[in-house]
């Protein structure tokens, strides 16, 4: 067969999109193509959506998935999506069901609607590591569910980037399943990387001359230590070692926050965009537009493209 073809729901700017199309370099490795092509992408944060254009070369579709008809997406071979999971409850019925709080809870079932009526090979779904203990761990074993329902053989196993040769310390839930007439069993690769002292350190993404402006001021660094002898959390990164997770608000990282920080010659700093893309395993390719805060929070939000890539090649090697 040809290319696989793609459809990249909650696409931001593209990191699993980075990982599934391969052929690109980082840290003078080379992650060859898997093959694969992206046919549609879908997200309504617009600063990701020009990030992904910029990127790809495909403008994706910013309206609201629920407002998309699966007839309007282009026949693909393979789903990808991390849907939201903050908003999912379980409806106190017998038996159980999965129920939502708001409306980021039915992106999911969006996700399991376009599964239904496309049937699609394979999909790859990923998400934070909590969501296995949310609702008591209730909720986890019913999502499950809806992706079997939908008629998929699934498996699921929790990923650190960090085994995967990403500068970062990231664990997600990545959940793929196959169309159950394929009968298709898929094993998740061995992660390459499984010592400490074979960690890829933070010292191999960082820069050693950064600009003034990304220097936490005096006055915030007093603040900090106002009431305290040491930073919130040891957030100071040990630079011989891979960094803590990077979130979405970098661009309002406070000294007192959970987000890791830098101290250079006695002086807190933050990261600069492309160091929190090299952090995340971006390629130097990977182009950078638009405000610092959009780009803080794109990257923030995406999944670490090398660790997706070993998915990937896994899942192109089975069809």
């Amino acid at each position: 067969m040809g290319r696989l073809k793609v459809a990249s729901l909650f696409c931001g700017c593209g990191g699993t999109d980075v990982g599934l199309l391969g052929d690109f370099t980082f840290l003078d490795k080379y992650y060859p193509s898997n093959d694969m092509e992206i046919v549609y992408a879908n997200d309504i944060d617009d600063n990701a959506c020009k990030l992904f254009e910029e990127n790809f070369g495909i403008k994706p579709d910013n309206r609201d998935i629920r407002e998309v008809k699966s007839s309007e997406i282009p026949d693909f071979d393979i789903l990808t999506g991390g849907f939201p999971c903050q908003s999912f409850s379980i409806v106190a019925q017998n038996p159980k069901r999965l129920g939502i709080k708001d409306d980021r809870g039915k992106l999911f079932f969006e996700m399991c609607r376009i599964l239904r009526e496309k049937q699609p090979m394979c999909f790859i779904a990923e998400n934070v590591k909590g969501i296995i203990s949310a609702n008591k761990k209730e909720a986890f074993p019913l999502i499950i569910e809806e992706f079997e329902k939908s008629g998929y053989d699934v498996t699921y196993s929790i990923l650190n980037s960090v085994n995967y040769g990403v500068p970062q310390k990231r664990e997600r839930v990545i959940i793929v399943g196959f169309r159950k007439d394929l009968n298709i069993k898929f094993r998740f690769p061995d992660s390459p990387i499984n010592s400490e002292e074979n960690y890829i350190p933070l010292e191999k993404v960082i820069d050693t001359v950064v600009a003034e402006k990304y220097y936490f001021s005096e006055r915030a660094v007093q603040g900090m230590m106002k009431n305290r002898e040491i930073m919130n959390k040891g957030r100071a990164q040990d630079i011989r070692k891979p960094c803590n997770t990077v979130g979405s608000h970098l661009a309002k990282v406070s000294l007192n926050s959970t987000d890791p920080v830098l101290l250079v010659d006695g002086r807190y700093r933050r990261f600069t965009p492309r160091e929190v893309a090299r952090i995340q395993s971006f390629p130097e390719s990977f182009l950078l537009i638009g405000t610092e805060s959009a780009q803080y929070r794109a990257l923030g939000n995406a999944i670490p493209p090398v660790m997706f890539w070993h998915v990937a090649k896994e899942v192109a090697s089975l069809v």
